[in-house]
């Protein structure tokens, strides 16, 4: 066998066949979906569509700086921040009691047996199917039917905040409860104590920086889903913001862009320090 023919086989990938019978798999399958959902990116492309995307990209410029309409923004910005802030806190105060009795790791009647006893069983897929409802609902639905009970404002912002990220805080702090070490729970619960000193000091002090790290994290998806909502009424800053896009005030989009960006950014910033003072 020549040289030539042996480099080309030791070069040549052994999997190859399975990779391209994957991807062509992947293909058929995405392929109806992509059909299904009217997917034609190259519309963006035409003659029409960027008439009218120059027509208000270029109204952006220069951003929007009069003192009135920043100290708007400002006012905006921090309701929006605290319609996130409070919504979440309400959102912990629920997501907390839920996640001890949904977790398996911190039951008390399966200590000897091992085995959950049939009402905590009950109670604890009661729990879980409730988190499921919760965050089923996305937060906009939430606010679109709370600002109909109780009117515009940021009161159907944090309520809906509050309904949806329970749910969600609930369901992943218990899945990083579950999925951390045992033994110090096991140990604490054997030697009598109940289940939320078992949590404070057996399970947290194991993935504290997981979740304070997952906890900012829907902080800073809060804040985004409460600009969101000000499209349906719920105040801050999204409701200023529908209000310039329907007068086609490109500059004060702008502005509020800008400050959305460094609201984010400042959320990955105390995340990020939180993550290095838990490590």
């Amino acid at each position: 066998m020549s040289t030539t023919t042996l480099a080309s086989k030791a070069g040549r990938d052994p999997a190859w066949r399975g990779r391209v019978l994957g991807c062509a798999v992947l293909i058929l399958i995405l392929w109806p979906m992509l059909v299904q959902a009217e997917f034609k990116p190259w519309i963006l492309f035409d003659a029409q569509s960027l008439q009218a995307t120059w027509n208000f990209v270029s109204g952006f410029f220069p951003p929007a700086h009069s003192a009135e309409f920043l100290q708007m923004v400002l006012r905006a910005s921090w309701e929006t921040v605290a319609m996130a802030t409070a919504g979440m806190t309400l959102a912990l105060l629920g997501a907390i009691p839920m996640t001890l009795l949904a977790t398996d790791r911190l039951s008390i009647s399966r200590l000897g047996s091992g085995r959950v006893s049939l009402l905590a069983s009950a109670l604890r897929n009661a729990i879980r199917w409730l988190l499921i409802l919760l965050r089923s609902v996305p937060e906009l639905v939430w606010a679109l039917l709370l600002v109909r009970i109780v009117g515009l404002g940021p009161t159907a912002g944090v309520v809906a905040i509050a309904l949806t990220y329970c749910g969600m805080l609930g369901k992943v702090y218990a899945d990083i409860l579950e999925s951390s070490d045992a033994s110090a729970c096991n140990t604490l619960l054997q030697n009598g104590s109940g289940r939320l000193g078992a949590f404070l000091y057996g399970a947290l002090p194991e993935s504290a920086s997981e979740l304070v790290s997952y906890t900012v994290y829907r902080w800073e998806c809060a804040i985004r889903g409460s600009v969101v909502m000000g499209f349906v009424g719920a105040g801050g800053l999204g409701q200023r913001m529908d209000e310039s896009i329907k007068m086609m005030a490109g500059d004060e989009l702008a502005t509020m862009l800008i400050v959305f960006i460094l609201l984010v950014a400042a959320a990955d910033g105390v995340s990020a320090m939180l993550r290095r003072r838990l490590a």
